[in-house]
């Protein structure tokens, strides 16, 4: 009853002074599509309550006779911020439970308020389509390339968090113009759903482009993944193992077979909550395999079998494959090191995090000073690595590079005349979105600065300092010796 009165003085609201809905969310809560998941049923904290009543009665955030709010929020620039899918995260979708990273350490706090970073779904999206990480990161694998040296029958992959798949699509574009008559094994870990078929819907046109290509799904965890055996056998015994032999010659067929895969990843591709840890889980442990038809007697080799796969990859990418204040014992030992010990001879693992010492985090300590997130550098992580791998590290060079070689920098996509003397509201809110994404601020802590538009303001100063926003990350190798 609460929740329906809420939105009727909203409605009532934003028709007396002439805001948009999307408008009201984001000055509000930072979250454009507010009002319409309220609408639709969402549960919003009495703390987010509270904030709506005390918007929509004054209280010096707008004025009493329901004058225009600051930062041109009703102008042009705010419309355009509609289009900026959603803006930030929104206090609605920050009152869902989740948890970490594949097992990662969640924040503070009980179980059922764990938070998934990699699952806040509007922060990433607005990330990516707003930043050139994901183009630049492709473009840093695509190097390796020049330093792997295959072996019959296939060129060996594992990317080790596929997310939306716009890297690994990207690499795979590499490895075509490297590799153009050699056979892809292609093996990608992602235990979210949506991740899954965002990445499928980029795949049709690289098995046009690549037919040799045999492209592997799953969800099994960083130990299980690169051989796609789960380690329990209560797991294994309910291993959901599926193959899908495309048919047809052209890349609008494969789409029609790929996209009709929907109802079974709605079935397999579950994820829950652990009871012992709170950790994201899988329900089942789910393999995917897909290539062409076409092609089979060509890629009979390379096709993994139930019951067990062999490794021995030739490249591993390892990008934000962990939470950045995760325990240094937990990324080396639950992440790394079982990585690692999946290259076959010449392999090479990349490894690539959010370095920090740089605007972004500029934003963040200025909002709230003395903020580190950038706990262990490539120096720390491949120490711990080395040591967790023991004796099978005398197999292993570990290459942690000048900072002049494994520094590469990337930054927010802004137009020449963006960041002038003042900033368009969805210009601010894409850079406020890109700081706290990259730092991994959990929605809770972002709850108490929303309150009040200093963090806009922040973010602008910032801006107008570096001409601009971006950011640094770290790269790092560790390569198996061929002999």
């Amino acid at each position: 009853m609460q929740a329906e009165a809420l939105l009727r003085d909203i409605t009532d609201y934003c028709r007396r002074t002439g805001v948009a809905e999307s408008t009201f969310g984001r000055l509000v809560v930072n979250d454009g599509k507010f009002v319409n998941r309220l609408r639709d049923g969402g549960k919003i904290t009495t703390t987010t309550y509270e904030r709506v009543r005390s918007f929509i009665a004054g209280d010096g955030r707008n004025g009493a006779d329901g004058a225009a709010p600051p930062y041109g929020a009703v102008d042009a620039p705010a419309r355009a911020a509609d289009a900026a899918a959603g803006a930030a995260a929104g206090a609605v979708a920050a009152d869902r439970a989740a948890g970490p990273k594949d097992g990662a350490p969640g924040a503070a706090g009980p179980k059922d308020r764990n938070f998934r970073f990699f699952d806040n779904r509007q922060k990433y999206l607005l990330f990516v389509n707003t930043c050139s990480e994901k183009q630049v990161v492709a473009q840093r694998v695509a190097m390796e390339l020049a330093n792997i040296h295959p072996r019959p029958p296939a060129v060996r992959v594992f990317d080790a968090g596929v997310g939306d798949g716009t890297v690994l699509t990207r690499v795979m574009r590499a490895m075509h113009n490297r590799f153009a008559t050699m056979p892809f094994y292609i093996v990608g870990k992602e235990i979210s759903l949506e991740d899954v078929r965002l990445a499928l819907e980029k795949m049709p046109d690289r098995y046009f482009e690549h037919p040799a290509t045999v492209l592997v799904m799953t969800n099994l965890y960083y130990r299980e993944a690169p051989w796609l055996v789960p380690s329990s056998v209560a797991a294994a015994t309910g291993l959901v193992w599926h193959e899908l032999a495309l048919t047809g010659t052209t890349a609008h067929e494969f789409e029609e077979q790929i996209t009709a895969l929907g109802p079974f990843l709605a079935e397999h591709w579950r994820a829950q909550l652990s009871p012992a840890s709170g950790n994201p889980v899988y329900e089942r442990p789910a393999v995917l395999v897909i290539y062409r038809e076409d092609h089979r007697f060509l890629l009979d080799p390379i096709i993994p079998r139930r019951g067990g796969a062999s490794a021995d990859y030739d490249l591993v990418i390892a990008s934000q494959p962990y939470r950045l204040r995760a325990p240094l014992e937990f990324k080396a030992e639950k992440v790394i090191a079982p990585l690692a010990r999946s290259l076959g001879p010449g392999g090479r693992l990349l490894g690539i995090h959010s370095h920090g010492n740089d605007p972004g985090l500029e934003i963040l300590q200025g909002v709230w000073p003395g903020e580190s997130p950038f706990r262990h550098d490539r120096h720390q992580l491949l120490k711990t690595v080395k040591e967790s791998l023991g004796n099978a590290a005398r197999h292993m060079n570990f290459n942690a590079y000048a900072d002049a070689r494994s520094l590469f920098r990337y930054h927010m996509h802004t137009l020449p005349t963006e960041i002038s003397e003042s900033i368009g509201t969805s210009t601010l809110f894409a850079a406020w979105n890109a700081a706290v994404y990259v730092g991994q601020i959990e929605d809770a802590r972002l709850e108490g600065v929303l309150t009040d538009r200093r963090y806009l303001q922040v973010t602008g100063d910032v801006l107008h300092k570096h001409n601009g926003l971006w950011f640094w990350d770290e790269s790092y190798v560790i390569s198996r010796r061929r002999d």
